[in-house]
């Protein structure tokens, strides 16, 4: 991957995540810092999988970070974090898993369709376990903040 795909992939993600929170009507305050939000955890995504730790993990730790940075950036901007977490999700989304595994359904190749079918679910599994994660790590950190006070 050289330099040049890497700005366009990660300006790709930043204005598609972006859009969707248009389209879902996210307050204009919010956009950039959902859009920046969304980068952070496809980034991190994406290096884990260059990496060598998979799809799983990725989507795993994409979502964590998705998950801790828009606690941190809710309560910076006094907002709901589901304003933040909704729109940082379309990247990590198994949209091209999920499509393949229709179509070979449809076509009668369920072998195939399976495969996908488990991919697609592991994604989505590694994505809510992440969430989960991150509410840990989230409450962990307040606590911690709240002795030291």
């Amino acid at each position: 991957m050289t330099i040049t795909e890497f700005l366009i992939e990660s300006i790709g993600t930043y204005t598609a995540t972006v859009a969707f929170g248009i389209l879902v009507n996210i307050p204009r305050k919010a956009l950039n810092t959902g859009g920046l939000i969304g980068l952070l955890g496809y980034l991190i995504y994406r290096f884990t999988v260059l990496g060598g730790g998979g799809y799983v993990v990725g989507n795993l730790l994409g979502a964590m970070a998705i998950g801790v940075a828009s606690l941190q950036f809710a309560r910076m901007k006094r907002m709901p974090m589901i304003l933040f977490n909704i729109p940082a999700l379309v990247p990590l989304v198994p949209g091209g898993q999920a499509y393949q595994m229709i179509k070979n359904f449809a076509l009668g190749q369920n072998t195939v369709a399976f495969t996908y079918l488990i991919q697609v679910i592991m994604i989505a599994g590694s994505i809510a376990f992440g969430f989960l994660l991150s509410e840990l790590v989230n409450r962990v950190q307040q606590r911690f903040w709240q002795q030291r006070r």
